[in-house]
C-alpha cells in the first residue's frame, strides 16, 4: 500500500441476495485438504511463503524480482483455467524507476575575490558535490548567498531570506533548524522527513535563487544521504538546479569568501539573517539521467455464463508488488540494502487473488456476469499499475459493475476488518452488514468507511465512477519494513477476508441489474501539520506531466466549487507555480481559509484562470 497509509479506508459492500446454482463455502469451514468449493489457508500460506520470499527480493515495481512474481502468478491463472484478458496475461507499463549521474555535471568556485587567490577550484561529481534526484539539468551560474536554514517564516518571526534579494544566485543552506530536528519544535513543519529538501528547493525557487546548494551534515560525504540520488516519481524536476555540497567544498567556497563554516553553523542559530558571499561566485551545471522501467499488471477473466451479462464485469485486484531492498519509503531504521518482503503488503491481498481465481474458475457455471482478475504492479511508487489499466482498459470502463481491491489483509486480530468505499453505491452499507450478520460467530467486526479515496488500487477505478470497496485488516509496526514477513500472516484470517470477497463477488455476478454509483459527499478532513486550508482536489500520481494532474475532485468541496474537475491539470495556485505534487503541497501551506485565490489549470490543451475559495481544515 502506497505510503500515506495512515488513511484507514472505507468499506466496499455487499450486494443483494440471490439464489445461486451452488451453495458456496462458508466462513467458518474447516482448513482440510484445498477442494475446488472451498479457499484454503494452506495454498494462501504456499502463495505468501513464496511471494515474501528472500528470492524475490521485495517485489520492486520494474525489477526481475517482480517479473519472476508475475510469471508465477499468470502461471497460476493459466492453471486455474482464467482466460488471459490481454495476451499472455501481461499488461506492459513504462515509469522513471531511478536516475543516474550524466556526463554534463561540472562546479567551479570563482574565488578572484578573494585574498590570496590562486585562481579557480573545480570540485568533482559523487566527490565534493551530488546533484539532488530532482535537480533541473542546466546550469546556475551567479554570485552565492548564505541563507542559513532556508526556511522563510514569517509568523514565527524568523526569515532566512529577510532583507536580501537572492533573485539570479545562488543559495547555500543547511539542513535542519535553529531547533535541530525536533519534531515537536516550532520549525518542525519546515524539517519533516522525507519533505524538508523538497521544501526548502521549493522556497529558494519562490524567492527567484538560480540554484540551491545544501551543505552535508557529516564529514565524510560519501555516508551523507546528500551524496546519493534518491528519486521520487512525484517530484521529478524541481525546476531548479539543486545539489548537495560536501563539508569540505562548503569550507572551500566559505573561506574564499572570508567566512568560516564552523561559525556561519553558529551564527545561524542566533540570527535568521542572510549573507552575500561577495568574494565568490559560483557556476555549476547538474545533469540528472532519468532511466525507465517497464512492469506488467497481470489479468485474466472468467467469462459470463450469461450471454448478456457476461458482458459486464466485475474487477477484483490487488497490489503484488513492493519495495525491494528498501529506500525513501522504507520506513525501518537502516532502510537500503535489506529485503522488504512485503507478506502482508501484499502478498497477503495476492494470495487470496489466486485463491478466489482457483475457486471461481471451478464455479464459473454460476456466474452469470464476468469475473476479471488484476494483480496490479506499481502500486508503491503510486498506483502505477492501476493508473497504467484505467487509461488502456482491456474492456470499456463503463462496463465494470463494481471494483473490490484488497491490499494488507493479512493481521486479521479480533475479526476486525476495514472496509472502505462503503458509500461508493447506496446500497452497500446494508448489504455488506446483513451478509456479515449470516456468518454466526464468525462474524466480522466491521469498520465502514464511506470514501473511494485512498492511496490503493481501488481510487484509479473509483475516479472513473466505479463503485469500489477495500479490504484492509489493518496497519502495524511492521509496514514497510523488513520484518513484514511470511510468518507473522494470519493465513486463516487471510481465508475468511477471500471467502467474504467470493460471496460478494457472486452476488454482484447474479444481480439482475447491477449496482447504482454514488460519490461520496466533500468530509473536510484534520488538519496536518502546517496545513490550514482544504480544497478537496485529488492529485493523480501515475501520470508524469508538467504541473499536478488531478485525479478528481471531492463534491461540494471548494475546489468543485470553483470549477476544477478530473483531469484538469494545475500549473499555478497563488504565485506559486505548480510542476509536481511537492509544489502543490507547499503551496496549499501558503494559503488562508476563507481568502479567495486563483487557480490557472491546462485543460484540453488551453489554460483557464478560476478562483477557489479554501475552506479550513477541521
Amino acid at each position: 500500500m502506497i505510503k500515506i497509509k495512515t488513511y484507514i479506508f472505507t468499506v466496499l459492500a455487499a450486494l443483494l441476495s440471490v439464489t445461486t446454482v451452488f451453495q458456496p463455502g462458508r466462513l467458518n469451514a474447516g482448513t482440510g485438504a484445498p477442494s475446488d468449493q472451498q479457499i484454503s489457508s494452506q495454498n494462501i500460506a504456499r502463495h505468501i511463503a513464496y511471494l515474501a520470499s528472500d528470492k524475490l527480493q521485495g517485489r520492486r515495481a520494474g525489477t526481475p524480482s517482480a517479473n519472476e512474481a508475475a510469471r508465477y502468478i499468470s502461471g497460476e491463472f493459466k492453471r486455474y483455467g482464467l482466460q488471459p484478458l490481454v495476451p499472455d496475461y501481461l499488461q506492459s507499463f513504462t515509469f522513471v524507476a531511478e536516475v543516474k549521474l550524466g556526463d554534463g555535471n561540472s562546479f567551479q568556485l570563482d574565488q578572484s575575490g578573494a585574498v590570496g587567490s590562486t585562481g579557480p577550484r573545480s570540485f568533482k561529481a559523487g566527490v565534493d558535490f551530488m546533484p539532488l534526484a530532482f535537480s533541473s539539468s542546466e546550469r546556475a551560474k551567479g554570485a552565492a548567498v548564505y541563507a542559513g536554514y532556508g526556511i522563510s517564516a514569517p509568523q514565527l518571526q524568523y526569515d532566512n531570506y529577510s532583507g536580501m534579494d537572492v533573485s539570479g544566485k545562488i543559495v547555500i543552506v543547511m539542513r535542519g533548524s535553529p531547533d535541530g530536528d525536533n519534531p515537536h519544535g516550532r520549525f518542525a513543519e519546515f524539517t519533516e522527513p522525507g519533505l524538508e529538501i523538497q521544501n526548502k528547493t521549493i522556497k529558494a525557487r519562490e524567492k527567484g535563487a538560480r540554484g540551491v546548494l545544501f551543505v552535508a551534515d557529516e564529514e565524510d560525504f560519501q555516508r551523507d544521504s546528500l551524496s546519493r540520488l534518491h528519486h521520487d516519481l512525484n517530484f521529478l524536476d524541481a525546476g531548479i538546479p539543486a545539489a548537495g555540497l560536501s563539508r569540505n567544498s562548503a569550507r572551500a567556497i566559505l573561506t574564499a569568501a572570508g567566512v568560516s563554516l564552523t561559525d556561519l553553523e553558529k551564527r545561524s542559530k542566533t540570527s535568521p539573517l542572510p549573507l552575500l558571499l561577495d568574494r565568490v561566485a559560483l557556476d555549476f551545471k547538474t545533469d540528472v539521467v532519468r532511466l525507465n522501467r517497464t512492469s506488467v499488471n497481470v489479468e485474466g477473466i472468467i467469462r459470463g455464463s450469461d450471454s448478456a451479462l457476461a458482458q459486464q464485469y466485475v474487477v477484483i485486484g490487488a497490489h503484488y508488488d513492493h519495495l525491494g531492498l528498501g529506500g525513501t519509503e522504507s520506513l525501518a531504521q537502516n532502510p537500503e540494502g535489506q529485503i522488504h518482503h512485503g507478506a502482508d503488503d501484499n502478498a497477503s491481498g495476492t494470495s487470496a487473488l489466486l485463491e478466489l481465481a482457483r475457486v471461481l474458475a471451478a464455479q464459473k457455471s454460476a456466474l452469470k456476469r464476468s469475473v476479471i482478475f488484476i494483480a496490479f504492479s506499481g502500486e508503491e511508487e503510486g498506483l502505477l499499475g492501476s493508473g497504467a489499466y484505467t487509461k488502456n482498459p482491456a474492456v470499456p470502463l463503463a462496463s465494470i459493475v463494481a471494483m473490490i481491491n484488497m491490499d494488507m489483509v493479512g493481521r486479521l486480530r479480533d475479526r476486525k476488518l476495514v472496509v472502505g468505499g462503503a458509500a461508493t453505491s447506496p446500497e452497500w452499507k446494508a448489504l455488506l452488514e446483513k451478509l456479515d450478520g449470516s456468518l454466526g460467530d464468525r462474524a466480522f467486526k466491521l469498520t465502514l468507511q464511506d470514501d473511494g479515496f485512498g492511496p490503493s488500487d481501488h481510487q484509479s477505478f473509483y475516479v472513473r465512477d466505479i463503485p469500489v470497496l477495500f479490504f484492509f485488516t489493518g496497519s502495524h509496526d511492521d509496514y514497510h519494513k523488513p520484518s513484514d514477513t511470511a510468518d507473522k500472516i494470519n493465513n486463516d484470517g487471510v481465508r475468511d477476508v477471500a471467502e467474504f470477497v467470493r460471496e460478494i463477488t457472486i452476488k454482484l455476478s447474479n444481480e439482475s441489474e447491477r449496482i447504482a454509483f454514488s460519490r461520496v459527499q466533500h468530509q473536510t478532513q484534520p488538519a496536518g501539520r502546517g496545513f490550514r486550508v482544504y480544497l478537496g482536489t485529488v492529485p493523480n500520481y501515475s501520470d508524469q506531466v508538467d504541473g499536478l494532474k488531478l485525479d478528481g475532485v471531492r463534491p461540494a468541496s471548494p475546489a468543485e466549487k470553483g470549477g476544477l474537475r478530473a483531469g484538469d491539470v494545475i500549473i499555478k495556485l497563488g504565485n506559486m507555480a505548480i510542476k509536481n505534487v511537492y509544489d502543490y503541497t507547499y503551496a496549499l501551506g501558503e494559503l488562508r481559509p476563507g481568502q479567495e485565490v486563483e487557480v490557472v489549470i491546462r485543460r484540453d490543451g488551453k489554460e483557464a484562470t478560476l478562483k477557489i475559495t479554501p475552506d479550513k481544515r477541521q
